[in-house]
């Protein structure tokens, strides 16, 4: 795996599968009817039924064939495809049942929001979205992003060699993209290496924006504990929180990090209660202060247990690259008090990380360039937050599905590219059946339930 630019070499994880024949057939639209009939030139639904196509736009949709899955999630599937506009290699989203009930809509409107509102090189954002049916039979999204050869976790459990230089300029790349989501208010609650997609020049955008959520200033309202994969869950979601900041998105990076350099996962348990053992063998028993946002049976359960000293010196034999300032970083990340951990600004401030800023921006962002004499021209901010906030005061409006749906719709339609000939999925081709029968992950893989304290 090289770090040398474009013509770096394919890193491990990275599938060569054949790449599919280009379609070149065109869908015309189908005119409305109200008896609901689609014309012979009806468009076909994801799901296998006939349905609608868009309103009239100034070019006829052209065809796209789904290729292969590369990845299930706990709320989408993705496929990689062609797109026949530019013959581009991207992925495909798919969000089925997408109004199964009002949290779930709710749910996909918010990431599908997000994935337009992001501009970052190393944030994932939507390249399109597939127009939508008539909204009869709207049931599904289509979106397309940015096609990624690997992710974080495939990485860490090769055989690859990771070098010191691999490990700063991931976790470099892992804090900017967290900067921009943090200064747009955004939480994403889900950062685990399987979030983190790689390409073959090792450039990282953070993906998987179904948890994330816009952060929530009064500390009397509650938030939902069901986020963040156990092995990356902060202590104060484990220890049952009402309320949380953007800190538990350190702390998931930090065990990521300590994930690089050992190659095994830091905090591996079964439970809830077990995560928190492994925690408290590490960083010790923690003081009342410390935790004081636990639930009183969480803080009961800690402060009752036999007192442990830190054993932070054991992050030093996770491997020879666990240098001074790596476990230095690491320790600030890893601390039971939120209030106390270390921000990403002041993460990105660290000694640690200047390799992998030079690193990325010397040959790897699109936000520099290199002169006809050869010289390197940095960008003014090297480290650029959002333009603005996320806004999601939209969400207090809806009430009912119907609202929901009318509002889904219509950022779909809104989001069309009118400037570009609009895509629709090809009924045709090999993959159509195993691509309308693909679905979400099995619920054992969406985050486990918080314990449930006393």
């Amino acid at each position: 795996m090289s770090l040398a630019g474009p013509t770096a070499a394919p890193i491990m994880g990275v599938s060569h599968h054949h790449q599919a024949v280009l379609a070149a057939a065109y869908f015309h639209h189908a005119p409305n009817n109200s008896q609901g009939v689609p014309s012979k030139s009806g468009s076909i639904s994801s799901n296998g039924s006939s349905s609608y196509s868009p309103p009239e736009r100034n070019s006829p949709p052209v065809d796209v064939q789904p290729d292969r899955p590369i990845g299930y999630g706990a709320f989408g599937v993705v496929w990689a495809v062609t797109d026949p506009r530019d013959g581009k290699r991207v992925a495909l989203k798919k969000l089925p049942n997408v109004f199964q009930s009002l949290v779930s809509a709710r749910r996909v409107c918010r990431e599908l929001r997000m994935l337009c509102f992001f501009k970052h090189d190393n944030v994932l954002s939507a390249l399109d979205i597939l127009q939508p049916p008539h909204i009869d039979f709207f049931h599904e999204i289509y979106v397309i992003t940015e096609l990624m050869q690997s992710d974080l976790h495939k990485i860490i459990v090769s055989p690859q060699h990771l070098s010191t230089d691999h490990i700063k300029v991931f976790l470099y790349q892992i804090l900017r993209g967290l900067k921009y989501l943090h200064s747009a208010r955004i939480i994403h609650r889900d950062i685990k290496p399987g979030n983190l997609l790689v390409n073959s020049n090792c450039v990282l955008k953070i993906c998987d924006f179904g948890l994330a959520r816009v952060e929530e200033p009064n500390p009397s309202k509650a938030m939902t504990q069901e986020v963040v994969t156990q092995y990356y869950r902060a202590p104060e979601i484990l220890m049952g929180a009402k309320h949380y900041t953007n800190g538990v998105d350190i702390w998931s990076v930090g065990c990521i990090f300590a994930e690089l350099l050992g190659r095994r996962i830091l905090f591996q348990a079964q439970t809830p209660i077990q995560q928190l053992d492994l925690i408290s063998d590490l960083l010790g028993t923690p003081k009342p202060e410390d935790i004081r946002s636990a639930c009183s049976g969480a803080k009961s359960h800690m402060l009752k247990k036999p007192h442990k000293q830190p054993a932070l010196p054991a992050l030093y034999t996770l491997s020879p690259q666990a240098t001074p300032e790596a476990v230095h970083l690491l320790c600030q990340m890893l601390v039971f008090d939120p209030a106390k951990r270390v921000t990403v600004d002041e993460a990105m401030n660290h000694p640690y990380i200047d390799e992998g800023r030079l690193r990325f921006h010397s040959c790897m962002c699109r936000c520099c360039r290199t002169s006809s004499t050869g010289l390197r021209i940095y960008a003014p901010d090297l480290e650029p937050s959002a333009d603005h906030p996320f806004d999601d005061r939209w969400e207090k409006k809806i009430v009912s599905m119907h609202q929901i749906k009318d509002e889904l719709y219509r950022l779909v339609s809104d989001h069309a590219q009118n400037n570009r000939t609009p895509l629709c999925i090809n009924p045709h081709s090999a993959a159509f059946k195993s691509f309308t029968s693909s679905t979400v992950a099995h619920p054992s893989e969406l985050p486990p339930s918080p314990h449930q304290w006393e």
